[in-house]
């Protein structure tokens, strides 16, 4: 096990991000937006559509996805972005209302995580995780 290989490639991952936050230094935001989206995201997706996109995450981004998950039986239902939205606020408390100042703020941020990850998987793959997604969010996916 080569853990500075997985820091290494969770850091490029985390840069990537920051670059798409249009933040490039500021990797202390890119961390939190990444773990709150990555939470949100994860309660809309199967078990088994998790345990596939975790399969191709970097180590130490699958350690984010899965840090503090408590398993459902299924998938949480939203209305509409909006709610995804307070869902992923929520999951970066005390920082959700400096770091998604707003909903075009939020979305950017949403999209950028999206693209991201799409960046980091198979096509196959962001496909899957595309026909899991609620209705609302895929144009969000399909926009990243």
């Amino acid at each position: 096990m080569n853990f500075e290989k997985y820091a290494e490639k969770g850091n490029i991952f985390l840069k990537e991000l920051a670059q798409e936050l249009g933040e490039p230094e500021n990797k202390k935001r890119a961390g939190r937006v990444l773990k709150a989206v990555l939470r949100a995201l994860r309660n809309r997706l199967t078990h088994e559509e998790s345990m596939h996109l975790l399969a191709q995450l970097p180590m130490a981004i699958k350690a984010v996805y899965v840090d503090g998950w408590k398993l459902s039986k299924t998938p949480e239902k939203i209305k509409d972005v909006d709610e995804f939205i307070e869902e992923v606020m929520k999951y970066d408390t005390p920082r959700g209302e400096v770091d998604f100042k707003d909903k075009d703020t939020a979305i950017k941020a949403i999209k950028a995580v999206f693209h991201v990850i799409k960046r980091h998987v198979s096509d196959g793959e962001a496909q899957d995780v595309e026909a899991e997604l609620p209705k609302r969010l895929k144009a969000l996916w399909e926009d990243a």
